[in-house]
């Protein structure tokens, strides 16, 4: 029976994250939204079906411990000190003081220092998984706002794992309690040791061997294997399960085996994190909201308000402007899903009174963050009356480098990729436009003579200022497909005719990204498989002309752009397949005074490739809207006897 019940219900939580998805997806949302609002909906207060409180727990308890386990293996020394002065200085202070506030709180209110230092513990967090994934998706993690948010949650994910320790210790007697703290820190500090001195070394050895065996169910299950022992044997030691995940990421952190583990762990992360944010939302109890919702909205507003404006002022304290400040604060003003797991453990210290309406108010704030940071801009333009004349300077900063450019290119995104193009287009003299979102690679590229300035190029007034109207073509240089279709649909609506090229992953996202209007999308995938193909042959002795052209075809059937060549009369197509070939139009052409969709050229089995009018800048453009014009140029594509055949229709008839 008990079975039954556990794979009953498994089957609920399945289904529902499934309709929850599918909903989102359609109603572009971020899927959380979906995972809370089905628990919601299928927990005790509600419909029910998910009313084992003490499955609930585990499933969300196995959730926990696999993102406990990706945070470790995120855990880097060389990150943490390149971002030391967020995480350390921003990170630090915020937590420090939600606790010296919640303490203050709780003593005024007459409850014990104790309750103070749970409840500050669970609000100072913020959730990662949300926030994170947020920023992701809107690109943004790379922006000023992005880099404080970020560098925040990575000291609050690290403050987690004392916080594990010290509240289940709190929960002695008076004349105990301190050696109770002392015992659990020194279980903890034994744990961490053990972990530095010794874990990577056997750790780096055992997954060595593991490899060796070359099956990828063997290493998958090693993995599985290390950090449920982990979580089992820190749980027998009287600490967390989470604090053993945490453990096992950061000792396959020190290995090799790094990106191999993140890959394969993926999947369970997220199925069980999505699993864990439904058990969150089945702990919201409408009916505790119906009789009392003053009470729930007060810790609503005391969480996200204090949240908020606490976090505010400090970003400002370490040097934000305020638009930024005010981002940074709606981005980290929620509870987090680390929260929930240390309001399990605050059970003996946290009056009862106040545990339930305060998870009400944790998942009613988690589920308005996607709202919230949807509409940050809005909010922060209203908010900050500085953020008009940021925003003005912005784009005049932008405008002024490129008001005098006509028939330029604009490199969206200033990484690797678009330095390079850059330096390809000024060595031939083709003036540019660079937008970036890091201040300090725009600084520094900016300080050595780069056209490049600070935006975001998903914003519409960025790229009109940038002059997208007169544009001779865009270049998305980012792979970032979600943010390129947002990107192509703003341009399309600005300057429909401009062409635009953008950097793919790998060939999946060519149909989305085409659809979306990108006149050729460049996948690295395709391209690296290209260069490793050339060179292998060339390692195996084919000549190099061979392989030049071979290479040659293979990208002629890739890019619609590359494809085709200009011959002379008396030079044979050593490939039999298409040529370039442009007509120039007498006075006395057929083809003269009719527009070209009415000539119907492809018929004949060319491609129109473009049309130069006389007058205009060097280079083709889109079909004229009118009719041809003594003096056009136009270019085709198509083999020797259909290029022949619609010569003779755009000259004779």
């Amino acid at each position: 029976m008990d079975s039954a019940v556990s794979l009953q219900s498994v089957l609920v939580l399945l289904a529902s994250a499934v309709l929850a998805i599918a909903v989102c997806r359609s109603l572009h949302l971020p899927p959380i939204v979906g995972y809370l609002a089905a628990g919601v909906a299928l927990g005790p207060h509600a419909a029910g079906l998910l009313s084992n409180r003490d499955e609930l727990r585990h499933l969300a308890e196995f959730g926990v411990v696999f993102l406990m386990f990706s945070i470790g293996l995120e855990f880097s020394l060389s990150r943490l000190v390149a971002m030391r002065r967020i995480v350390f200085g921003f990170g630090a202070t915020q937590v420090a003081l939600t606790l010296a506030l919640a303490i203050g709180g709780s003593l005024a209110a007459g409850y014990a220092w104790q309750t103070g230092v749970a409840l500050g513990a669970i609000a100072a967090m913020s959730s990662t998984a949300i926030v994170s994934k947020l920023l992701a998706e809107r690109g943004e993690l790379d922006s000023a706002h992005g880099r404080e948010v970020i560098g925040v949650l990575l000291f609050q994910d690290l403050a987690v794992v004392p916080f594990l320790v010290l509240l289940p210790a709190l929960d002695k007697p008076g004349d105990t309690l301190g050696v109770a703290v002392a015992v659990a820190l020194g279980k903890a500090a034994l744990a961490l040791a053990i972990v530095v001195l010794a874990g990577p070394r056997i750790m780096r050895a055992w997954l060595g061997t593991v490899a060796r065996r070359r099956s990828h169910e063997l290493f998958v299950l090693n993995v599985l294997f290390v950090i449920l022992l982990l979580a089992f044997l820190t749980g027998l030691a009287g600490l967390s399960m989470v604090l053993g995940a945490f453990l096992a990421g950061m000792l396959i952190s020190e290995t090799e085996y790094r990106f191999q583990v993140e890959e394969d762990i993926k999947p369970f992360r997220d199925v069980l994190l999505g699993l864990f944010f439904i058990t969150i939302g089945a702990l919201l109890d409408w009916r505790l909201i119906a009789s009392a919702p003053g009470l729930v909205i007060i810790f609503l507003a005391l969480l996200v308000g204090a949240k908020f404006a606490l976090i505010a002022t400090l970003s400002r304290l370490f040097g934000a402007a305020p638009g930024t400040a005010l981002r940074v604060a709606l981005a980290l003003a929620q509870a987090g899903e680390f929260g929930f797991v240390l309001l399990a453990l605050a059970g003996g210290i946290v009056p009862s009174a106040i545990l339930q309406p305060l998870a009400a108010a944790m998942v009613i704030s988690m589920i308005a963050t996607p709202f919230l940071v949807a509409a940050s801009n809005r909010i922060v333009m209203r908010l900050s009356r500085s953020e008009w004349m940021e925003r003005s300077l912005e784009l005049h900063r932008i405008a002024s480098q490129s008001i005098e450019t006509e028939r330029h290119v604009i490199i969206l995104g200033y990484g690797r990729n678009g330095q390079r193009l850059a330096r390809l287009l000024q060595a031939e003299k083709v003036p540019y436009v660079a937008l970036d979102l890091d201040p300090d690679r725009v600084h520094e590229a900016a300080a050595a003579g780069d056209r490049v300035v600070f935006a975001d190029s998903s914003r519409r007034e960025a790229l009109v200022a940038a002059g997208i109207a007169r544009a001779a073509a865009v270049v998305v240089t980012y792979a970032d497909a979600a943010t390129a279709v947002r990107v192509l649909s703003h341009i399309h609506s600005l300057n429909p005719s401009v062409p635009v090229i953008v950097r793919a992953r790998d060939e999946s996202d060519i149909e989305r990204l085409t659809a979306a209007g990108a006149t050729e999308v460049v996948p690295e995938a395709f391209e690296s498989g290209v260069m490793l193909a050339s060179h292998t042959l060339v390692v195996v002795g084919v000549p190099l002309s061979r392989v030049m052209r071979r290479v040659s075809q293979v990208r002629d059937e890739r890019y619609r752009l590359l494809r085709g060549l200009f011959y002379a009369r008396d030079e044979l197509d050593a490939d039999g397949g298409a040529r370039l070939h442009a007509v120039t139009l007498a006075a006395g052409a057929h083809a003269v005074g009719k527009r070209l969709a009415e000539l119907k050229l492809e018929s004949l089995g060319v491609e129109i490739r473009g049309v130069r009018r006389s007058g205009a800048p060097a280079g083709l453009g889109a079909a004229p809207p009118g009719p041809l014009q003594p003096g056009d140029v136009v270019v085709m594509l198509g083999s020797a006897e259909a290029v022949e055949a619609a010569e003779n229709c755009l000259l004779r008839g």
